[in-house]
């Protein structure tokens, strides 16, 4: 973890001497650390700015390192994520609610509508009609309308 102190004397180096910004580079900022480097923290001016913003930029930097570590602020640890849920990749879940349109269509005569989509999966309805329409680009279904209600209706015609 970073200290305020150690961020404060870095900066007091860059007032006295040609040597501004490393303040900056020690906590992080790399870009704008170089760019104080190269015109002597911006003329001085960013310079004595960074003199308020010091303790926001230690607290940003050691509150990253903490998430990094996979550790709250009071030091106990941050409970890991599931690593089954890790292993689904977004490729997975999309092929896994293709098959589920799939089923719900067959059960249907080969026709299907967004809202009938997301009752069958239980995804939402950006979801569903996402990857309908990425099965219609594809060739693997056909889109009509509903002669009455105008209603898209999604004709899987291998089915």
């Amino acid at each position: 973890m970073k200290k305020v102190s150690t961020s404060y004397v870095l900066w007091a180096i860059g007032l006295i001497s040609p040597i501004s910004g490393l303040h900056r580079l020690y906590n992080g900022k790399i870009v704008t650390g170089v760019i104080w480097l190269c015109t002597l923290g911006l003329f001085r001016v960013g310079q004595f700015v960074d003199v308020f913003l010091i303790p926001g930029m230690v607290e940003e930097y050691n509150t990253k390192a903490r998430q990094k570590l996979g550790v709250a602020p009071d030091g106990t640890p941050l409970p890991h994520p599931n690593p089954v849920t890790l292993n689904v990749t977004a490729q997975e879940v999309r092929e896994s609610l293709r098959m589920k349109l799939l089923k719900a269509a067959a059960s249907r005569g080969g026709k299907l509508t967004v809202t009938q989509g997301v009752m069958a999966t239980g995804a939402n309805f950006a979801e569903v009609e996402e990857a309908l329409n990425d099965m219609f680009r594809s060739g693997y279904v056909t889109m009509s309308n509903h002669p009455e209600s105008g209603i898209v209706i999604y004709d899987f015609h291998e089915l």
